[in-house]
C-alpha cells in the first residue's frame, strides 16, 4: 500500500534530481562520473516532457528478505516524452535499487513501454545498467528477460531501437541490447559479456579482466558489439539524440529533412583526389565529406573492420546512409568483418526509408585459409544479399577499382541499384591487370625472349581494354561517366529524382538471408 508519505518522498526524490540548474547542473557535475537513472532521462529529454509510467509499481517476492526492502518503480524508470520535439519512449535501469537487477514486475515495466513505442510507433531508448537477473526471483527473472527478447524481435524493423550500455550488462541481459539497432559503450564504466572474468578463468583457465573482456574498447575493435563509444554518460547522451536526428521515427515515416539552399554544388578538389598511381591508397572519407553536407557525416562502427566505412550523412538537408570501400585501409578489400558491418547497416537503412549511397574502390574479396576457413562465402554473400533486397532509393559512385564479384556485391546495377556514376579513374574487370595477363597469356609470356617485358606489355594492352568504365557505360551497367568535381550535383538531382521510387518484393513469409 501506497500512502500519501510515501507519495510525497517520492515526489521530492525526484524533484531533486534536477534542482539547483537542472540539465545544466547534471552535465557540469558529472562530466567525469556517472549519472543517476533520473538524472539520464532528464538530460536527454526536452526540458519538462518526460512523463513516467509506473512509478509505484513494486515486486511481489516475499523470499530471502525481499518482503523487507520494497522499493517504488522496482529498479526501472520507464515512460515517455520527447526529445528535439520528436516522441520517444525510454526506460533507465536504476543500479541503486537491487543493483538495477530485473525480475518479474522490472521487465513488465519494460514491455509495457516497448508496447506503446510499437503502437505508436515512436523510437524505443534502453539505457541499461543493471547486474543482471534478480537471483531470489529464480526463473521468473529468466522468463521477464525472454518477454524483452520476444518484443525486441518484433519491434525490430518497425521503430528504431537504441541501447545505451551505461553500467555492467552480462549473462541473459546483452541478448536485449544484440537484437536492437545501435549500442553505444560508455568507456570505462560499462562492459557486456555472456560469461564473467571468473567464470572464463574456471572454464579455460584466461585471466582476463572485465574490461578486456567486455569493455567498450573490445566491443567497439574486436567483436563490433558497440557501434559507438561515448566519454561518459553525458557524452553517450549526447550521441543518442544525434543519432535520432538521421533516422526516421517508424518505418512508415521518411527520414528527417534539414532546410537547405541550393549552391553552386561542384567541387574542383575532388578532381585531384584519387592518386594517378592505382596502388597508391587515398581516403575515402575525405570524398565523402567533400560530397556530402558540411560536417554532417556520423559515422557508425567506426574502429571495427576499418576496410569499410558506413555512416549517416545529409545530402541538400536530406538523411542518407553511406557505405564506402576504405583504401586506406587493407585496399578495401571485403572480409568477413567488413561484409557483415556493410550488411546490417544497409537492411537498417532499407527498414526505415533510408536512401543509400555507396562509393566503391574495391579490390575483390580477401583471399586466404582464414577467410574460406571462417566462411567469407557466407559472410559475403550477406552483403550481396541485403542490397539485393534493398528498396530504397540506392546510387553507386565507383571512384576507382571494382574488380570480380566485389563489383557485382557493392550495390551494382544488376543488384538493382537505381543509379550507377563512375569517375574516369574507374577500373572495371574480372580482375587486376598483372593476375588478368598471366593467365590471358600465359602462352606469349612464357614463350617470349624477356618474359618480364612481355608481361608489362601485355598488362598495358589489358589496362587500355578493360580497366576504364567506358565498356561498362556502353553496357548500359554504368549510367554516366561523371568528372569528380560533378558527384554532389548529380547525387543531389538524383535523390530528387528517386524520392517517391516505389519498389515492391515478392510476396513471402519472410526472407532466409545467410546467417
Amino acid at each position: 500500500m501506497i500512502n500519501k508519505d510515501k507519495f510525497n518522498r517520492l515526489e521530492k526524490t525526484n524533484k531533486k534530481a534536477l534542482q539547483g540548474g537542472g540539465k545544466h547542473r547534471i552535465e557540469k557535475q558529472h562530466k567525469k562520473g556517472k549519472l543517476t537513472a533520473r538524472e539520464r532521462v532528464e538530460l536527454l529529454m526536452d526540458e519538462g516532457s518526460f512523463q513516467e509510467t509506473g512509478r509505484f509499481v513494486t515486486h511481489r517476492s516475499q523470499d530471502f528478505g525481499l518482503d523487507k526492502n520494497i522499493p517504488l518503480g522496482d529498479g526501472v524508470v520507464t515512460g515517455y516524452g520527447t526529445v528535439n520535439q520528436r516522441l520517444v519512449y525510454i526506460f533507465s535501469q536504476d543500479f541503486t535499487i537491487f543493483g538495477g537487477s530485473l525480475a518479474e514486475a522490472h521487465a513488465e515495466k519494460i514491455v509495457k513501454i516497448m508496447d506503446l513505442a510499437m503502437k505508436n510507433g515512436a523510437p524505443l531508448i534502453g539505457l541499461n545498467d543493471s547486474g543482471g537477473a534478480r537471483i531470489q526471483e529464480g526463473v521468473v527473472s529468466l522468463g521477464g528477460y525472454a518477454d524483452i527478447f520476444y518484443k525486441n524481435t518484433l519491434a525490430s524493423g518497425v521503430v528504431p531501437q537504441i541501447s545505451a550500455i551505461m553500467g555492467p550488462c552480462a549473462g541473459g541481459a546483452v541478448y536485449s541490447p544484440a537484437i536492437t539497432d545501435f549500442n553505444i559503450m560508455v568507456e570505462g564504466s560499462s562492459y557486456m559479456f555472456v560469461t564473467g572474468p571468473n567464470v572464463v578463468k574456471t572454464v579455460t583457465h584466461e585471466e582476463v579482466t572485465a574490461e578486456e573482456l567486455g569493455g567498450a574498447s573490445a566491443h567497439s575493435t574486436k567483436s563490433g558489439v558497440a557501434h559507438f563509444t561515448a566519454f561518459n554518460d553525458v557524452d553517450a547522451i549526447e550521441q543518442i539524440k544525434k543519432l535520432l536526428s538521421y533516422i526516421p521515427q517508424n518505418c512508415e515515416d521518411t527520414t528527417p529533412e534539414i532546410q537547405y539552399e541550393r549552391d553552386n554544388e561542384a567541387n574542383p578538389e575532388l578532381n585531384s583526389i584519387v592518386p594517378e598511381n592505382p596502388n597508391q591508397p587515398y581516403n575515402i572519407k575525405e570524398v565523402i565529406c567533400k560530397v556530402i553536407d558540411k560536417e554532417s557525416f556520423y559515422e557508425v562502427h567506426k574502429d571495427y573492420a576499418e576496410n569499410i566505412v558506413v555512416g549517416f550523412a545529409r545530402l541538400a538537408g536530406r538523411s542518407i546512409g553511406i557505405v564506402a570501400n576504405q583504401p586506406m585501409s587493407m585496399a578495401g578489400v571485403l572480409d568477413i568483418e567488413s561484409s557483415k558491418k556493410g550488411a546490417r547497416f544497409v537492411r537498417f537503412c532499407d527498414a526505415f526509408n533510408i536512401p543509400l549511397l555507396v562509393f566503391e574502390d574495391v579490390p575483390g574479396f580477401l583471399p586466404g585459409t582464414d577467410q574460406e576457413w571462417r566462411g567469407i562465402i557466407t559472410n559475403g554473400a550477406k552483403l550481396l544479399f541485403a542490397f539485393s533486397e534493398a528498396t530504397v532509393p540506392r546510387i553507386t559512385v565507383i571512384t576507382r577499382k571494382a574488380y570480380g564479384g566485389a563489383y557485382d556485391v557493392m550495390n551494382s546495377k544488376h543488384i538493382g541499384a537505381d543509379l550507377n556514376f563512375a569517375w574516369p579513374t574507374a577500373e572495371i574487370a574480372v580482375m587486376g591487370a598483372k593476375g588478368a595477363a598471366e593467365i590471358i597469356f600465359k602462352k606469349e609470356i612464357l614463350e617470349a625472349k624477356d618474359s618480364s617485358k612481355k608481361l608489362k606489355e601485355k598488362e598495358d594492352e589489358y589496362n587500355e581494354m578493360f580497366a576504364n568504365p567506358y565498356i561498362a557505360a556502353a553496357r548500359g551497367y554504368i549510367d554516366e561517366v561523371i568528372r569528380p568535381e560533378d558527384t554532389r550535383g548529380r547525387l543531389i538531382r538524383g535523390f530528387k529524382m528517386l524520392e517517391n521510387k516505389v519498389d515492391k518484393l515478392p510476396k513471402k513469409k519472410h526472407n532466409n538471408i545467410p546467417l
